[in-house]
């Protein structure tokens, strides 16, 4: 069963940090694109930042950009995202995301989709 579980999410205070983990099984994580999106409530989906198959050209939302870094562990077949400095407005439920054809694309046209981690960011 091709699968994607997200964990490290949490309660954080303003500026502080947190880790979330995206673990991939019946896969390889190693050839394709892992992207990390958000959605606060009320709000549309978010890209947040995304890694070619490659493991190359790591890209990040320009309000994210300087305090998130995305990163992928071959031998264990798990993406993160680390999560620095955070404010208050990266409150939200964040999924990570695998595209097949190993490019970093729009939302909708990645293949296989977590279930989500809630990050709250407030003191």
């Amino acid at each position: 069963q091709l699968q994607l579980v997200e964990s490290g999410g949490g309660l954080v205070q303003p500026g502080g940090s947190l880790r979330l983990s995206c673990a991939a099984s019946g896969f390889t994580l190693e050839y394709y694109a892992i992207g990390w999106f958000r959605q606060a409530p009320g709000k549309e989906r978010e890209a947040v930042s995304c890694i070619n198959s490659g493991g190359r050209s790591p890209n990040y939302a320009s309000s994210v950009k300087g305090r998130f870094t995305i990163s992928r562990d071959i031998h264990n077949n798990t993406a993160y995202l680390q999560m620095n400095s955070l404010k208050p407005e990266d409150t939200a439920v964040y999924y990570c995301a695998a595209e097949r054809l190993g490019g970093c694309r729009k939302a909708w046209q990645y293949d296989y989709w977590g279930q989500g981690t809630q990050v709250t960011v407030s003191s």
